[in-house]
C-alpha cells in the first residue's frame, strides 16, 4: 500500500504540474486509475481523480491570481454557470451514449490545433479589452463547456484556454489563469455528482490531492516565470497528445 501511495502520488504530481499550465491532467490520472483498480466503478475512480485535480486547479488559481490579472467579473458568473452546466451533463450521462462525443471531439481539437499552429501570434498578446457585454457571452461559454466536461471530460481545460484566446481576445497566460476558476467549478459539482452516487476512495485521493497541489505550485511557476509563449508550446503538445489519445481509443474500440 505505501509503494502504491507514493507511485499514485508521483502520478499526480506530474499531473498537477501539466494541469497548472494549460490543463490535461486528466489525461494523466484516470489513465493509471483505471489500470490499477480496475475492479473500482467507474463513478469512484472519477470522483477520486476530481477530490486530487481539485487541490491542485485551486493552487494554481490562487498563484495565479496574485500574479496575472483576472477579469473576476465576468469569469465568476461563467464558473457559476459551469459549475451547473457540469452537474447536468454528470446526469445527462445516463440517458446519452458518451462514446458517440468521441469523434467530434476529436474533429474539434485537431482544428483547434491547426488554427493555433497556423496562426503564430495567436495568444501572444491581448487583443481587445473585455466588455459587459461579454459576461452574458461567457457565462453561456461556461456553461456550454462545463455540461462537456461534465459529460465527456476529456480537453476541457484545453478547451477553455482555446475560447478564451479566441472569443475573448485574451493572452495565453490569462486565459490559462481564468480556466482554473471554471475548472474549480466543475470539479466541485463532479465531486459532489460522484460521491452522491457512490463512494470515493478518500485516502488515495487526499494523498494525489497533497502531490497534485505540489505539482501545481512547480507548473504555475513554470508558466509564471517562462511566460506566454511557453503556455502556449505547452498547450499545443498536450492538444496534440489528446488528439493522439482519442484516436488510439476510437481504433482501439473498432
Amino acid at each position: 500500500m505505501p509503494l502504491e501511495f507514493m507511485f499514485l502520488g508521483a502520478v499526480a504530481f506530474f499531473a498537477g504540474m501539466v494541469d497548472a499550465v494549460v490543463g490535461g491532467g486528466g489525461l494523466i490520472q484516470i489513465p493509471v486509475l483505471l489500470s490499477h483498480y480496475p475492479q473500482v466503478a467507474i463513478p469512484t475512480l472519477f470522483g477520486t481523480n476530481k477530490l486530487s485535480s481539485i487541490a491542485g486547479t485551486s493552487a494554481a488559481l490562487w498563484r495565479y491570481a496574485r500574479a496575472v490579472s483576472i477579469p473576476w467579473a465576468v469569469v465568476v458568473p461563467a464558473a457559476l454557470a459551469a459549475l451547473a452546466g457540469a452537474w447536468l451533463g454528470a446526469a445527462v450521462v445516463a440517458w446519452l451514449p458518451r462514446e458517440a462525443m468521441r469523434p467530434l471531439v476529436l474533429v474539434m481539437m485537431l482544428a483547434v490545433a491547426i488554427y493555433t499552429f497556423q496562426r503564430k501570434d495567436f495568444g501572444h498578446a491581448e487583443t481587445r479589452e473585455l466588455t459587459p457585454a461579454d459576461r452574458w457571452r461567457v457565462m453561456a461559454f461556461g456553461a456550454v463547456i462545463g455540461f462537456y466536461d461534465g459529460f465527456f471530460g476529456p480537453g476541457t481545460g484545453s478547451f477553455l484556454i482555446f475560447g478564451f484566446v479566441r472569443l475573448f481576445g485574451m493572452d495565453f497566460l490569462r486565459a490559462s489563469a481564468s480556466a482554473k476558476l471554471i475548472n474549480v467549478a466543475t470539479n466541485v459539482s463532479a465531486i459532489g455528482f460522484f460521491a452522491s452516487h457512490g463512494p470515493l476512495l478518500w485516502t488515495l485521493g487526499l494523498v494525489m490531492a497533497v502531490c497534485n497541489l505540489a505539482g501545481a505550485h512547480v507548473g504555475t511557476w513554470l508558466a509564471l516565470r517562462r511566460g506566454t509563449a511557453f503556455v502556449r508550446q505547452a498547450f499545443l503538445v498536450v492538444v496534440s497528445v489528446l488528439i493522439a489519445k482519442l484516436a488510439w481509443d476510437m481504433v482501439k474500440g473498432g
